[in-house]
């Protein structure tokens, strides 16, 4: 073998294990679970301090006064969690919104770091409605 051959081989070599090392380190770091929270509920210490995204319904929501501490339960499937947030929740959060939290599990409940709230049926045009059809209404 040339001296250029293994040159260019232990080259390779090294970058192929840099990028790998880069992008296993890299996807470990982002990497989240998204699970509902029956799910997660029906073996929690698997998840505790885990980053995870976690679905289900909001309800019994308590706002600290003068704060953007949020607290309330978040459940699905008869399995609830007690939740904390703090910080600007969407419009479309109250009682009975589904919500997906960003954060972690831990024996107090779920510490959320990021929240959405999902709206399906207030982008859908209900049955009978003539959303999407041209008409003479104003803009």
């Amino acid at each position: 073998m040339s001296h250029k051959a293994i040159k260019i081989g232990l080259t390779s070599l090294v970058l192929a294990t840099a990028f790998g090392g880069l992008l296993y380190t890299t996807l470990g770091e982002s990497a989240q679970y998204y699970k509902y929270v029956d799910e997660v509920m029906a073996q929690p210490d698997v998840w505790y301090g885990k980053p995870m995204q976690i679905h289900g319904y909001a309800r019994d929501i308590r706002r600290k006064r003068d704060s953007l501490e949020y607290s309330f339960e978040l459940h699905r499937e008869g399995q609830i969690v007690r939740a904390t947030y703090t910080g600007i929740v969407p419009d479309t959060f109250q009682n009975d919104s589904e919500v997906v939290l960003q954060g972690t599990l831990s024996p107090n409940g779920f510490h959320a770091t990021g929240m959405t709230a999902k709206c399906p049926s207030k982008y859908e045009p209900q049955v009978g409605s003539t959303a999407g059809t041209t008409g003479s209404g104003t803009y």
